[in-house]
């Protein structure tokens, strides 16, 4: 006797998606801000960043935690600092880290 093991989907799909973190949602607000003023679509920045129009949404809700060379490539793609990314971010963590 053989026993056939059915292929179902094992993709576990929590209750709710957890909050993104404060952080990466300024950082991807942050990005869309500096897009956006440079007129440039979402497809047109996953072009010049060779980033994949999906990836760069995550990006911007704050569902995904781009690397250092991520970051490199998009700030390269939009003319701008990579410190222009994220400086924002860490003027905001003091006034965080006093609240907590």
């Amino acid at each position: 006797m053989v026993c056939v093991e059915s292929r179902r989907s094992s993709r576990h799909v929590p209750a709710h998606e957890p909050s993104p973190d404060p952080r990466l949602l300024s950082l991807g607000m942050q990005i869309r801000r500096l897009r956006e003023g440079r007129g440039f679509s979402l497809e047109e920045l996953a072009e010049r960043s060779g980033l994949s129009f999906r990836g760069l949404i995550y990006i911007e809700h704050g569902q995904r935690n781009p690397g250092v060379l991520t970051l490199l490539d998009v700030a390269t793609a939009l003319g701008v600092e990579p410190g222009d990314l994220v400086n924002h971010i860490a003027r905001e963590e003091p006034d965080r880290r006093a609240s907590q």
